[in-house]
């Protein structure tokens, strides 16, 4: 009974190990052992970022977690084995009976408490009964080998500042960086002109010397590297600083006035980080400027982005509010399927081209109301059919390729406040023949979508008002005695 007990709870804990498990709550993309993913999530899964899991590879045997996909179903769904992992090594341990030996364990850091104590315990080389029950009690407690989502960036000393607004505009520079939290803020710092080369957060220095740990408590440490600055002048003139060196900020006396040069005006840190939860590279961006008395108190803007590792950076419309004048995100499940007959693939493209919804009408003003008939402009739709001399028009398929748009405005009003006004509003669609597909066969389609907007104003012309008409009635007996 006891053997059955241990073995089975050796096969739940490797089925719970999942070192790419980085957000809580959250399924964490290609993570095939995240708890957190459903059926659904693993049907857009690409591949397994940890497929093997197991526990020590010192053991001559143990049991390992095999994750894969099977792309071959429909949906996509994940695989999930337990195997034996065999140790081809002679040098392997067959078992033990003491975990904690496996393990190096981080020593206690003696204070003005613990240092007497500390004393005892090591003198003569020997270990008393308390210091056996504490020993083992500080191995019980779970060490954290990755960073998970929210967790403070530890570095050297403590941990990567990131200074912020908390309960003012003003800025707090013991707030932490956060694994995974992508900020953008702007904070207010009152500064001292005088002081300013002995002030901290006005030095890039405070920025670019901290070296984050690859991971929590890890000996490992990634050095912030500075890939840019930019100086910043009195009259917002901005020059790229070939150099990278670290630039301290300097008072300078200019007649009446005192100038601060090299101050720190904006930070932008960038984070890679690995499937893993490890820090693997820092870049800093900084931009530096001169501060005047004029100018006090000073404003600085502080950004942090994290990037995963062999992934391209995809643009964001906002930080978390969207941003007026960026793209709406959006996206759609892929399903494989098998081959579709042309028609209804000319049907897929189409209803893709056109959205959901695509209006008939655009408002001429930008505040037409809906009750203002003659205030909204009907769209023409043209449809447009270009045949390949090369293709028999019997093998041929006309698939829609590009979805051109273009809206004629016009300025309205008078010389001093022009309004622009919508005229016209043409969505040309566009097909073109490509040849049947044979069955088991892809084939890649390329479709485009434009807008065009064109200025159709009439050459201003100025205009007078018409001179004023004199109508003035006389009294009757205005010439009196002469008339």
């Amino acid at each position: 009974m006891i053997a059955a007990h241990c073995s089975l709870d050796l096969l739940g804990s490797i089925a719970a190990l999942c070192v790419c498990d980085l957000s809580p709550a959250r399924c964490d993309v290609n993570c095939c052992c995240d708890p957190d993913c459903s059926s659904v999530d693993f049907s857009v899964f690409s591949a397994c970022s940890v497929p093997v899991v197991m526990g020590d590879n010192q053991f001559c045997s143990q049991k390992a977690a095999i994750y894969s996909l099977n792309f071959t179903a429909n949906p996509p769904q994940r695989v999930f084995k337990l195997i034996d992992q065999i140790n081809p090594s002679i040098f392997c341990i067959h078992t033990t009976n003491y975990k904690p030996a496996l393990s190096f364990i981080n020593p206690e850091m003696p204070d003005e408490n613990s240092f007497d104590t500390l004393m005892r315990t090591a003198d003569g080389f020997t270990l008393n009964a308390e210091s056996d029950i504490s020993f083992t009690t500080k191995l019980d407690v779970p060490s954290t080998a990755k960073y998970e989502y929210g967790v403070p960036l530890q570095t050297s000393d403590s941990f990567l500042r990131f200074p912020s607004s908390l309960t003012s505009s003003l800025c707090t520079d013991n707030n932490p960086a956060a694994f995974l939290v992508n900020q953008a803020v702007k904070c207010t710092r009152k500064i001292n002109l005088e002081q300013c080369e002995e002030t901290e957060a006005l030095s890039m220095a405070f920025y670019s010397s901290p070296e984050i740990r690859r991971v929590p408590d890890s000996r490992t440490k990634v050095p912030i590297t500075v890939q840019s600055i930019v100086i910043q002048s009195l009259n917002k003139t901005l020059t790229r600083w070939e150099d990278t060196d670290v630039l301290q900020p300097a008072l300078v006396n200019a007649g009446h006035f005192s100038l601060c040069v090299n101050v720190v005006l904006e930070v932008k840190y960038s984070l890679t980080y690995t499937d893993e939860g490890e820090v693997i590279k820092a870049d800093l961006s900084l931009l530096l400027g001169t501060v005047s008395n004029v100018v006090v108190p000073l404003q600085q803007k502080f950004e942090i982005h994290f990037l995963q590792e062999n992934t391209k950076p995809v643009p964001l419309s906002g930080n978390p509010g969207y941003v007026v004048g960026l793209p709406l995100a959006a996206g759609f499940q892929p399903h494989k399927t098998g081959a579709l007959p042309c028609r209804l693939v000319a049907q897929k493209v189409e209803s893709l081209l056109w959205g959901q919804g695509f209006p008939d009408y655009v408002a001429s003003f930008g505040n037409s109301q809906a009750q203002d008939v003659l205030d909204w402009v009907p769209i023409h739709f043209i449809t447009q059919s270009f045949n390949r001399k090369h293709l028999v028009l019997q093998d041929s398929c006309q698939l829609p390729g590009a979805l051109v748009i273009e809206v004629k405005w016009t300025k309205y009003g008078s010389l001093l406040n022009p309004q622009a006004k919508i005229v016209n509003v043409t969505a040309n669609l566009i097909s073109s023949s490509f040849p049947e597909a044979n069955s088991g066969n892809e084939r890649t389609i390329l479709i485009s979508t434009a807008v065009t907007f064109v200025d159709v104003s009439a050459p201003a012309e100025a205009g007078f008002r018409a001179p004023p008409a004199i109508n003035a009635k006389l009294p009757f007996n205005f010439f009196f005695p002469f008339v």
